[in-house]
Formats: structure tokens, C-alpha cells, sequence
């Protein structure tokens, strides 16, 4: 058995450098006025979210709305780790010169025409570490 844990909140700027440390998480937005969750995998740029899908994804159709998405590396063995939440508004990619760099940079993990980009500039962000707890020091 492992030690006590603590919950550390992490500030903004320390939340999006940990989700950027890692290649995939999952969105998750309203389908059939229903919470749906995909997994796919990110790249953050500029403090935004941006995501790859092919054009029948259920996503598109949260393109203009606010969505959540979430990433996390928690190790099983030590329950160590961390959890980053942001929320924000999906947005389409369009300007060519944005493709072209964001297609070289997210290369998609499945087969097919993955050739619509998803943009989430954050506007919350909630981000915590489990962290070994520290033991009290009393002075007497």
C-alpha cells in the first residue's frame, strides 16, 4: 500500500504545460442531447486545444459550442500524477497556413480522411496534481 495523497491544484500556465507533455486525451460533447466522449489524440498550440477528425464525426456538430476536454497521467501503481480539464468553445481550423502547419504536427492515429482540424481555445481551466502528502511538523 501506498502512502497519503493530497490534491494540489495547478495554476493555468502549469495545466497546459502538463497536457501539452502528453499526446492524447479525450473531448467531450453533446450528442442527441447527451454527454459523448471520444478519444482522440492533441497538440496544444498558442494555449489552445487543437484536435484532428474526419468530416462524419459526431464532433463537428459542436463546432460553435462549448465542449471539455480532459488529459491526465496517473501512474496505477504509485496513484501519482495528474488531471487537466479545460472548457471551451470548438472552433473550426480553416486558414490554410494553420492546416498545413497543425497537419504536420498531428498526425492521426487511425485510418481515413482525418482532414478536419478542431480548435479549443480554453476558457476555464482546471488542472490538479495527486501529490505524496507532507507530514505535519508540530513544534512543542
Amino acid at each position: 500500500m501506498t502512502g497519503t495523497r493530497q490534491l494540489r491544484e495547478l495554476t493555468n500556465d502549469e495545466a497546459l504545460h502538463r497536457l501539452g507533455s502528453v499526446p492524447f486525451g479525450r473531448v467531450v460533447f453533446s450528442q442527441n442531447a447527451m454527454p459523448a466522449i471520444r478519444p482522440v489524440n492533441h497538440v496544444v498550440d498558442g494555449g489552445a486545444v487543437i484536435i484532428r477528425t474526419h468530416l462524419g464525426a459526431a464532433l463537428l456538430r459542436s463546432v460553435g459550442v462549448v465542449v471539455a476536454y480532459e488529459a491526465d497521467a496517473i501512474d496505477a501503481d504509485t496513484r501519482l500524477g495528474w488531471s487537466v480539464i479545460i472548457t471551451g468553445y470548438a472552433r473550426r481550423v480553416q486558414e490554410a497556413g494553420e492546416v498545413r502547419r497543425y497537419e504536420e504536427m498531428l498526425q492521426p492515429w487511425v485510418d481515413g480522411a482525418m482532414n478536419q482540424l478542431i480548435r479549443i481555445r480554453p476558457r476555464m481551466i482546471n488542472g490538479f496534481e495527486l501529490v505524496e502528502a507532507r507530514e505535519e511538523v508540530v513544534v512543542t
